[in-house]
């Protein structure tokens, strides 16, 4: 079991630091230059710009939009999002940051969960901004251990899957997770390993290690 769960944490603090999250993300995009927002973020066939807008491609849909959009998608997760982000692809950088500006309070399908949904995709993406930019952050410790326990059973991530049988230890935050051969390093990189970001591996150790590596490869 975690060292600190979610189950301790009131819905409503998960959408505080949801809303925490999108404000960073948002002071971010509002430095990136020119070539940064066209960088191929770690998100396979996505820039920056694709990820920052698919963070908030979903606030804006009316129940209608939504249902629409996974019949579109045939209810497949990736074909889903890329139809929602297709809808978008008109807006430029800036209409980008305009349109994050004013999604910082998670609204439809992103405040499910009392917000778990906006703060978990949130800071897993805006990692996958920041690690292909090779601009670093410190993850506030709280949201970092709220992310890493809304994770291990957050739909559409394969984090359950990735993480069976190990034994996760963050060195950086009170947190551990699960049994089995121990994986260990900082949160984030736990976090995005188990979320399928190969290019995090390099943060941790342990013997479990070449076991998550293992599920991580191409098939």
């Amino acid at each position: 079991m975690a060292a600190r769960t979610g189950d301790a944490m009131a819905k409503a603090d998960l959408m505080d630091l949801a809303k925490q999250e999108r404000g960073e993300l948002l002071a971010l995009l509002r430095e990136l230059d020119a070539h940064q927002w066209t960088t191929e973020s770690l998100c396979p066939g996505w820039t920056v710009r694709d990820v920052a807008v698919h963070v908030v491609s979903y606030d804006e849909l009316s129940k209608r939009e939504l249902v629409s959009t996974f019949i579109r998608g045939g209810v497949r997760v990736d074909s889903v999002n890329q139809v929602a982000l297709d809808r978008l692809a008109h807006l430029e950088p800036g209409g980008v940051i305009d349109l994050v500006a004013r999604s910082q309070v998670p609204r439809g399908l992103t405040a499910a969960f009392g917000g778990g949904i906006a703060l978990c995709d949130g800071t897993i993406h805006h990692q996958d901004i920041r690690r292909a930019l090779d601009l670093h952050r410190t993850i506030d410790p709280e949201q970092l251990r709220s992310v890493l326990d809304f994770a291990q059973s957050a739909p559409t991530l394969p984090v359950k899957k990735n993480s069976r049988g190990l034994r996760l230890v963050a060195t950086d935050v009170e947190w551990t997770s699960g049994s089995g051969p121990e994986v260990s390093g900082p949160g984030e990189a736990i976090l995005m390993a188990t979320a399928g970001r190969d290019q995090a591996l390099a943060d941790l150790s342990g013997e479990g290690l070449t076991t998550l590596s293992g599920r991580l490869a191409p098939t």
